[in-house]
């Protein structure tokens, strides 16, 4: 059995990135977003996630079409158990609504990053944590 290096696949990855997530990038990036700092194809555990803003514990997803297939499905959902097991959010988009879309994706990503604090920072009897 081949061992997994998600570290070295991440590096290529950032180095041949599709164009949805090229778009994306250029409006995550340098605290853009609320200023969030999102770091690109990074790992978790075996997996590497397209983006992921660790303070807020939130990954961000792009799907082109062929996650619309039975296997794809399969293993996108045997991933996001992993990651929502780690303590992840997260969220995915197609490729298409990054293209159509932006704004309304932006908005979605901004809402859970700023949910997604709030609730890392809140402790349970409503005093910051």
């Amino acid at each position: 059995m081949p061992i997994r290096r998600p570290h070295r696949n991440a590096r290529t990855l950032r180095q041949t990135m599709p164009e949805a997530e090229r778009r994306l990038w250029v409006r995550l990036r340098n605290k853009q977003l609320g200023g969030f700092r999102f770091r690109r194809q990074h790992t978790v555990g075996p997996y590497v996630a397209d983006f992921a803003c660790v303070d807020a514990m939130l990954i961000i997803e792009c799907d082109g079409e062929q996650h619309g297939f039975d296997e794809f499905r399969a293993h996108d959902a045997k991933r996001d158990a992993f990651l929502r097991n780690e303590g992840w959010m997260v969220l995915r988009f197609w490729n298409s609504e990054i293209h159509d879309n932006m704004d309304g994706v932006l908005e979605t990503i901004l809402d859970a990053a700023e949910n997604s604090t709030r609730f890392l920072t809140t402790k349970p009897d409503g005093g910051a944590g």
